[in-house]
């Protein structure tokens, strides 16, 4: 594979930072090395673009602790929230706070923290891209280890956001005393390692936390450097230079499980890949989003480009999510899209235009899924110009709604809540979408705040039932991730596709 020059150029400085901190032992592992697929823009866990970037919560998840944590298979376990609930009338909530937790200066975690935590993302100027969720609650309290607070305008999915994106707890007198960019320089969470050092677009490392809650980590230190070129990630794994890597090509998995010293894992995970349409230039017209959808032969990709490690998909719900119909289908048929692009006055000799954006070697083919897909459209009548961009790139356009008329992208929604994937990417003043249809607002408006459990998936059901028949976003599957790592490294993968150093451990 040709590496671009500003990959050569990452994993050179890459390279260079690292070399100061030396190679580790392949054969005695003491520190674990780790080749991740992406840079860590910022500390903060809470704030920002990348808080809602999936692909990081491993990071996060190994510094700061969740409200409430998900367990490997995605059930919810016990964590600084131990117990939490309602009033009878869905007005009110209350959490009780696990007592003997420390931050990592030593400092006690206390329910002061939790509520101070809480009121810092409810508050719209502290830039929490999840902030109308966290705003739902009001006059927060503690009284002992419990937290109570109003919640005025009912929000069925608060607790599970407590698992989810931004769902973190901080640190009150630390982060007051130092401000934010002092916790950019010296962050302090209360999870399970400790950030020992950070070079930025090169590694971090990590201590472990010898008197966390959950138990001490097997690895003491843990440095996981960012690679963000997949090729070069192979070559760290192979070379001996990293023990664990994931998300590198599907046949490059097949091969280095099989050598000698190195073994695999691909299991399904909660993300999916999908293609945002923005209802902009030629994509207002339904003819031709139909046509796209139609066109695209997902069970081809799967298998000749992610050699059968994926679940082809047909809404932004998976298998392992409560909202899932198998009723709602979107097949693979190209002279439907012939006929569709045709009632709008085109086809292969007048062909539609418009461009789709992705990222390249962000996750397993992206970049040649999307060429593809391209190919595939090209066969119908509709040409598209491929731009690549960085995942940060991704998420600036989107929240700015200026993405391209299609843009390729991962969703990541290990809750599995309806409202967590097509809730927040087809609802128009949702940030993270780019849909503004009217018909779409108001179809999911009610259902955000649905008491009723039946009747609120349901309407979700439909809600994608119309979004399917409209084409307005192509689903294409559901994501297997492939973890490569050294035989005597036992990595226990986690169903939310985060790569967490604490639950592995030596062979």
């Amino acid at each position: 594979m040709k590496l671009s020059r500003r990959s050569l150029l990452k994993t050179s400085a890459a390279a260079a930072a690292f070399a100061t901190v030396g190679l580790p032992s392949f054969a005695n592992i003491d520190e674990l090395v780790i080749a991740y697929n992406v840079n860590l823009p910022s500390w903060d866990p809470t704030v920002g673009l990348s808080a809602v970037n999936p692909t990081i919560q491993g990071f996060y998840q190994s510094v700061f602790d969740l409200y409430i944590p998900q367990n490997p298979d995605l059930s919810f376990g016990s964590g600084i929230i131990t117990d939490y609930g309602w009033n009878d009338d869905n007005t009110a909530i209350w959490m009780d706070v696990r007592e003997g937790v420390s931050w990592h200066n030593g400092d006690p975690l206390t329910a002061e923290d939790v509520a101070w935590s809480l009121e810092r993302v409810a508050n719209p100027d502290t830039g929490s891209p999840i902030q109308f969720i966290w705003g739902k609650i009001t006059n927060i309290k503690t009284d002992g280890n419990r937290v109570t607070a109003d919640m005025p305008e009912f929000e069925p999915t608060f607790f599970k956001w407590m698992s989810f994106l931004t769902g973190y707890v901080m640190p009150k007198k630390y982060y007051e005393e130092v401000g934010a960019e002092g916790f950019e320089a010296a962050p302090i969470g209360s999870g399970p390692y400790m950030v020992e050092k950070f070079e930025r677009n090169a590694f971090v490392r990590l201590k472990a936390n010898e008197n966390y809650w959950g138990g001490t980590p097997e690895f003491k230190t843990v440095t996981i450097k960012f690679v963000t070129d997949a090729a070069s990630r192979v070559a760290e794994v192979e070379s001996g230079n990293s023990h664990v890597t994931l998300e590198i090509p599907y046949e490059e998995f097949d091969r280095l499980k099989a050598k000698d010293g190195l073994d695999g894992t691909a299991s399904p995970i909660s993300d999916i890949g999908m293609i945002f349409l923005n209802d902009i230039e030629v994509m207002t017209d339904p003819n031709v989003r139909k046509a796209a959808a139609h066109a695209i032969d997902k069970q081809l990709i799967v298998d000749r480009l992610l050699s059968g490690y994926g679940v082809p998909i047909d809404t932004l719900q998976t298998p392992d999510y409560i909202a899932y119909d198998d009723s709602i289908t979107v097949e693979f048929n190209p002279e439907k899209s012939k006929e569709l692009l045709a009632a709008s006055g085109y086809g292969p000799d007048n062909p539609v235009k418009f461009k789709i954006q992705t990222t390249k070697g962000f996750k397993p083919k992206d970049y040649e899924m999307v060429q593809a897909i391209v190919g595939l459209w090209r066969r119908v009548g509709i040409e598209a110009e491929i731009e690549v961009y960085e995942i940060a790139k991704h998420f600036e356009l989107r929240a700015a709604d200026q993405l391209a008329p299609a843009a390729f992208y991962n969703w990541g929604n290990s809750v599995g809540d309806p409202t967590t994937s097509t809730g927040f990417a087809m609802f128009g003043p949702s940030p993270h979408s780019v849909w503004d249809g009217e018909d779409r607002f108001n179809a999911i408006l009610p259902l955000w705040g649905e008491a009723d459990e039946a009747k609120r998936i349901a309407g979700w059901k439909e809600v994608d039932r119309q979004i399917a028949e409209n084409a307005e976003v192509i689903p294409l599957l559901q994501y297997v991730q492939p973890i490569v790592h050294a035989a005597g490294v036992k990595v226990t993968p986690h169903r939310s596709g985060a790569l967490l150093p604490h639950l592995m451990t030596r062979a």
